[in-house]
């Protein structure tokens, strides 16, 4: 599938605002504000990924500013409360940090993303070098693909290769994403590969099958003659 955005790389920013360890917590806060994100990669040396500071890491300072909780809040909320005093990235970061690579499945970065509740991943290299950033939203982009391209790939990729003797009599059409498929094959051994490759194109929403053998199909014809 080489019309799709499919791995991190084709999505992601290239561009990414991250700060030092020793950053402290104010900057941190401006940055947020300024470039609108949620959570910054912490890094050192050349580049390198160490941690990954958040506004839920950021928060406690506000939430403990002025209470002095009971004991069993402070033996559940340890990592919370020492977060609450702390002044610099170093302190407030959440290591080691959750990151991916820029040659990932999207699939695999949405899945990251959702086992680990987070809205923002650090694209690294092999080494751990900081690459890029990729969103939620930016995994969501491959949804804003024009239908027109979602059944020109789902053409050429599937069906052309699955059904080279009976392409000609397969229609493919998209509507908001979903996929249909109509016509008749040689044989329907294949169908439910076609409808799992169809599926599998980046931005297809769903994928409506109705594809019959030819001989059945020649069936229908004669009966409704």
């Amino acid at each position: 599938m080489h019309g799709s955005p499919h791995i991190v790389s084709d999505v992601m920013t290239p561009t990414v605002v991250a700060v030092g360890r020793d950053a402290p917590f104010k900057d941190i806060v401006t940055l947020m504000e300024q470039w609108k994100v949620s959570a910054l990669p912490v890094l050192e040396g050349e580049g390198r990924v160490i941690g990954v500071v958040s506004e839920a890491d950021l928060l406690p300072k506000e939430e403990f500013r002025d209470s002095d909780p009971e004991r069993f809040t402070r033996q559940r909320r340890l990592a919370d409360l020492a977060k609450a005093s702390g002044l610099t990235a170093r302190d407030l970061m959440s290591t080691p940090a959750v990151t991916v690579h820029a040659d990932a499945a999207l699939a695999e970065a949405a899945r990251i993303m959702a086992q680990r509740k987070i809205k923002r991943l650090p694209v690294v290299n092999d080494v751990g070098l900081l690459e890029g950033i990729v969103s939620r939203a930016d995994l969501l982009k491959v949804f804003l693909r024009e239908d027109e391209d979602l059944a020109e790939e789902v053409r050429h990729e599937v069906i052309d290769r699955l059904f080279p003797l009976s392409a000609d009599h397969i229609q493919v059409e998209a509507s908001e994403g979903v996929v249909t498929l109509t016509g008749w094959v040689e044989s329907t051994g294949l169908v439910p590969v076609a409808e799992r490759l169809a599926r599998a194109v980046e931005g297809v929403v769903d994928v409506r099958c109705h594809l019959a053998q030819a001989s059945a199909r020649s069936e229908e014809w004669s009966e409704r003659r």
